[in-house]
């Protein structure tokens, strides 16, 4: 039963990396790291090849995860290639998200060992049913999002803090020290807005757990110890000494301020709009487990209290609170189980055992939308993948790539006939294609630049005189939103049968072409 509950948490997160393979651009730098690192290697002569230099962004990142990730991916890619499975790069891509999913699922089901000693199997298994009929958390456990790397800590950590016999008034020292060593590593090194997080746990710790001085050890050696690492790895990745690349961006984000510049939301946000989101029904399940049971108000409050602080920052983003949906999912899975428990002869406990099995369908319908909205949302790498093979045969392309195919999709893994080559790919493919992504380049400016053969452009953008001097070959099209079909009313009308058929129908995406791949007429 346990391997069980185990595999389906691993095959979820699996299956959202294969169902949506493609990625976004807030993705790009760390899946461009990793890029580099699996093609290139560390030495100090490839690292101006790496794409971080062409593009380094706003801040810097750390590639401390992005090696790791490499490193990994570089292992099940050397088993892979003694049967020969790896044609292209961006079978390449498709692996190291999914080990990334692979580690963070392996962070999800140490909490649902933890759950099951702490609080009981059946509440292990509903903490599995409410994290498989979420969206966010398995879609995104795969992406390489920085938030994404520090999940695992951070779960690791809520792990050896919850592990322990039911009736256990306190976690064992050791396990408080090694849960706040794993916080601040990850606040260190991958996302700073973790050290809210490890504040009202280091607070509970000195109250309920250790003590003032230990705790001060702790946080002083690992905090030294992390700060070390990505110092010496990103200053040396970057050419920049010495480089904290999580402080620079507390300096660049919140003391200067620049994080309002990518928009600001009111500080209820958080508790009105993103948790709703990332929770569904987990969220007033958790209220009632917090009613119930002492246990999960004194798991949840350094996560409310985290939620709490992180909503004085103007900018909010869920990702920025992630890391407390599997808290708030224990939570609920301990008061689903009390609603699922009541006397089943009784019409109260068939109402309450009804009540959790709307819930979940509730969830598995708003993810199936979420999921649908989500594989559609992804142009750029749709139209590159096709483009890849539909002029797989010519020897000579220059291919220029939109803004908007670069920032839905278009990575360096999808430069599939262009070098670096990882050694596993020894296919037959052409080797000298280019792959073109100047920026600020009107569409006079691509037809005057005779070196280039084809684009893959924005339809908005394609001017009605664009036929003399290139020639349609594909569209892309890509999500916009959902739509109440209209004919269902009419349907019923029209008898009880087609009403029904017609429900499966009620809503209707809404899609619109997104991109053009054009090629130069002779």
């Amino acid at each position: 039963m346990s391997a069980a509950l185990d595999l389906i948490l691993l095959l979820a997160g699996l299956s959202y990396v294969s169902l949506a393979p493609y990625t976004k651009v807030e993705e790009s730098f760390n899946l461009h790291a990793t890029h580099d690192v699996l093609m290139y290697g560390v030495g100090r002569e490839d690292l101006h090849k790496y794409d971080h230099f062409t593009f380094p962004g706003a801040v810097p990142r750390t590639f401390v995860g992005s090696i790791a990730l490499a490193w990994a991916t570089q292992l099940c890619v050397r088993m892979g290639s003694w049967f020969g499975i790896f044609s292209d790069k961006f079978d390449l891509q498709v692996i190291a998200r999914m080990v990334l999913a692979s580690a963070n699922a392996v962070g999800l089901c140490l909490l649902r060992r933890a759950v099951s000693r702490r609080f009981g199997r059946p509440t292990a298994v509903m903490f599995v049913l409410l994290t498989c009929t979420q969206f966010h958390l398995l879609f995104w456990m795969g992406r390489t999002l920085p938030n994404m790397y520090a999940l695992l800590p951070a779960n690791i950590a809520l792990y050896l803090l919850i592990d322990r016999a039911p009736n256990s008034t306190r976690p064992s020292k050791s396990s408080v020290h090694w849960s706040i060593s794993l916080l601040t590593f990850a606040a260190v090194v991958f996302r700073s807005e973790l050290l809210l997080l490890l504040g009202p746990l280091v607070a509970q710790a000195i109250l309920r757990h250790t003590t003032l001085y230990d705790i001060i050890k702790v946080g002083l050696i690992s905090g030294t110890l992390s700060a070390a690492l990505t110092v010496l790895v990103d200053s040396y990745f970057w050419q920049q000494w010495p480089l904290w690349p999580e402080l620079y961006g507390i300096y660049f984000n919140v003391f200067q301020g620049k994080s309002a510049e990518w928009g600001t939301s009111p500080p209820h946000a958080y508790f009105t709009s993103f948790l709703p989101k990332l929770l569904l029904s987990s969220l007033p399940l958790s209220a009632l487990g917090c009613l119930l049971d002492s246990r999960i108000r004194s798991l949840l409050l350094p996560y409310l209290a985290f939620v709490a602080l992180i909503s004085g920052l103007a900018h909010k983003e869920w990702r920025f609170v992630i890391y407390v949906v599997p808290a708030f999912n224990i939570a609920a899975a301990r008061g689903a189980v009390w609603l699922t428990s009541r006397r089943k002869g009784t019409l109260l406990g068939r109402l309450s055992f009804l009540t959790v099995a709307v819930m979940l369908a509730g969830n598995c319908v708003a993810t199936f939308l979420l999921a649908r909205s989500s594989f559609a949302n992804y142009p750029g790498g749709t139209a590159l993948y096709a483009f890849n093979h539909i002029f797989e045969s010519e020897e000579h392309v220059h291919v220029h790539i939109s803004n908007l195919a670069a920032q839905t999709g278009a990575s360096l893994f999808l430069h599939s006939h262009a070098p670096p080559f990882h050694p596993v790919l020894n296919g037959t493919h052409p080797v000298s294609w280019i792959y073109d992504k100047t920026e600020n380049l009107s569409f006079d400016d691509l037809t005057r630049a005779q070196e280039i053969t084809h684009l893959i452009a924005e339809t908005a953008s394609i001017p009605p005189s664009a036929t003399s001097a290139w020639a349609p070959v594909a569209i892309v099209d890509g999500f916009d939103g959902w739509k109440l079909n209209r004919d269902v009313k009419s349907a019923f009308q029209e008898g009880l049968f087609e009403g029904l058929k017609e429900l499966t129908h009620v809503l209707e995406m809404k899609r619109s072409e997104k991109l053009v791949i054009l090629k130069r007429r002779t």
